[in-house]
Parts: C-alpha cells; structure tokens; sequence
C-alpha cells in the first residue's frame, strides 16, 4: 500500500495515516484554486498524493521502456550523425526517467519498489511503445510524433500543482524540443529523400498513426478513470481530449505540407475549429496497457536482464567493501 500511511521499508521512511481533517482538506483545496505549488513536506490528501505518485512512477518507467525501440536502432541508423544524435537521445530518455523517480520518490515509494512494480507488471507505462519499431523510419515517426505529443502533455503538466514533479518536467521538456528537432530532420530527410524512402515513410506513419499515436493521450474523458481528479487537483492540465486536439492542431498540417497522407478517411478540420477523427479500438488500448500488446513481454524482458545482470554493480556501489566477481572480466 501507499498512500500518507505508505512504509518503506528499505529507507525506513514512515508517514503516520492521516485522518482526512476537513479544515486541512479546505485549505489544500483553495491553495490549489490559488495556483500555489505544493511540496513533499506540506500536508496532502491521500488520494492526492496515490494519484500524483501513479502518475509520476508511470512517467518514468515510460521513460525507460521508450528508450528501448531506439536503442536497437544505434548501431543500425544510416550514418555516423544519426547514430550520435540517436546515442545522445537515448542517454537523455534514460536521465529523464532518473529524474521522474526522483521525483516520485519524495511521495515515498522507493525506486527499487517502483523498478519491482514495473517488472512484475504491476505498474504501467505508455501503451505507444509496445509496438515495433521495423525500419528507420519508425525511429523518425517516433522522434518526431511521438516526442511531439509527449511536449504537448509535458508543457501542459509542467504547470501543474505538485513542486517536484513541475521542476522535473521543465528541465525535461528543454531536452525535448532538442529530440522533437531531430525526429524532424530525420522524418523530412525521408519524406523528401528517393521513392523508396518516401514509401519507407508513409508506411511507418500509417503503423504509428492508427492506433499507437491516437491511444497517446488516453481514452476519451468520458471513460478516463482517472482525469477528473488530476484537473480538479491541477495534477492533469488538460483533459485527453484536449491534448489529442492541440496535438492535431499541431502537426497534421506539418504531415500534409509534406505531401504524406494520414490513414484516417475522417480526418478532417470542422468549422468549429476542431478535428474529426476515426475512434481507435479503446479496447485493444486497454488490452495492451494491462500487458497484452506486441511488444509488452519483449520490452519487460529486455528489463529483467538488464536488471539481473546489473545487480552486482548495484551491490557493489551501494557496499565496496565486498568483493565482487566481475561478470565476464
């Protein structure tokens, strides 16, 4: 369990169960309404504080399982400054990750209980990245959209309610906008390259369109289980809903310019302003982020072994005082 009566064993951090004071609750709530921020130390409901947690440990595993699907493509990118540009990126999805536990952990729930939770499945991550990544233009559409979309969820939380979660998002969307600029380059370079890139192109961003990048922001508001909270605390800026549509705002017209197409015949702007788009099978959403998607088991058994077979150098920072067997030396 966790929460305000959350025990962590392995840092014997323990926070006294709190009755939910109605007078502190009224004074939460207005600090809140003032768009004050609030810290580790200052009093929170415990719903509060599960869902900021939730949110936050879900964040950075994703993170971490995104840097997988690019990570198999360093060695493979086309030339010497791709395969930079990708290495520096995935260095700074893994920093990211760091930060967000960090983050996380002063809610109090260790890393090492989050890193559990995520390997056991217990704990969830964003359901785009259990999809394959086939060619290089998966590693461009990715650069490009999916980073896109991850800076306009980021932008918006960054001025959210919770201090530590708020600072972290604003040194991470700095290095976002560096990752957006790349994915870019990459994806014009092969929009505009010969017929086979350009086909290389359009194939991967139908793959990723339709469902993963329409599934990026969550379900819509009406069966979100978790968005009227976060925006009622400031936690969630904007609903799903809103993303998904500055999202569309956004970057359609940057695909069209290209002479791409989108593989959504009901895509198309309404006079209102917003976009009309195909619904994507919110149930294979829910199928996938509960672990039955393409790629779920690969990605948190790629985790797994990274996790055993970095134990010992864990073991050994933490105690240099025993002596190691270095694997392979």
């Amino acid at each position: 369990m966790y929460g305000n009566a959350y025990i962590e064993n392995d840092t014997k951090l323990v926070q006294s169960a709190q009755v939910e004071d109605p007078e502190k609750l009224a004074e939460f709530e207005a600090r809140i309404a003032r768009g004050e921020k609030i810290e580790p130390d200052d009093w929170m409901p415990a719903e509060y504080r599960r869902q900021v947690l939730r949110m936050i440990e879900q964040h950075a595993h994703s993170e971490i399982i995104g840097a997988l699907p690019e990570g198999t493509w360093i060695t493979r990118a086309p030339t010497l400054k791709r395969k930079l540009a990708l290495i520096a990126k995935v260095q700074d999805e893994v920093g990211h990750g760091h930060l967000l536990y960090a983050a996380a952990e002063t809610l109090g729930k260790s890393r090492e209980a989050m890193i559990n939770d995520l390997l056991s499945g217990k704990s969830k991550y964003s359901n785009v990245f259990n999809y394959p990544a086939k060619t290089w233009a998966d590693i461009a559409v990715i650069g490009f959209l999916v980073d896109a979309g991850a800076i306009v969820n980021q932008l918006a939380n960054a001025k959210g309610s919770y201090g530590p979660y708020c600072r972290a998002l604003e040194r991470i969307c700095y290095e976002e906008s560096f990752h957006l600029k790349q994915g870019y380059d990459a994806f014009v370079a092969l929009a505009t390259g010969t017929p086979m890139q350009r086909e290389m192109v359009q194939d991967a961003l139908n793959r990723w369109w339709f469902p993963p990048l329409m599934h990026f922001f969550g379900p819509p508001d009406t069966i979100s289980v978790h968005t009227e909270k976060l925006m009622r605390w400031k936690v969630k800026m904007m609903s799903n809903e809103e993303m998904r549509q500055d999202f569309m705002e956004q970057y359609v017209p940057k695909i069209w310019e290209l002479g791409l197409t989108l593989p959504d015949p009901k895509l198309k702007k309404k006079e209102d302003g917003s976009w009309e788009y195909t619904q994507p099978d919110w149930d294979e959403f829910f199928r996938v982020i509960n672990g039955d998607g393409p790629c779920n088991k690969e990605r948190l058994a790629v985790r797994r072994y990274a996790e055993e077979n970095g134990r010992w150098v864990r073991e050994a920072l933490m105690n240099p005082t025993i002596k190691h067997i270095v694997p392979y030396a």
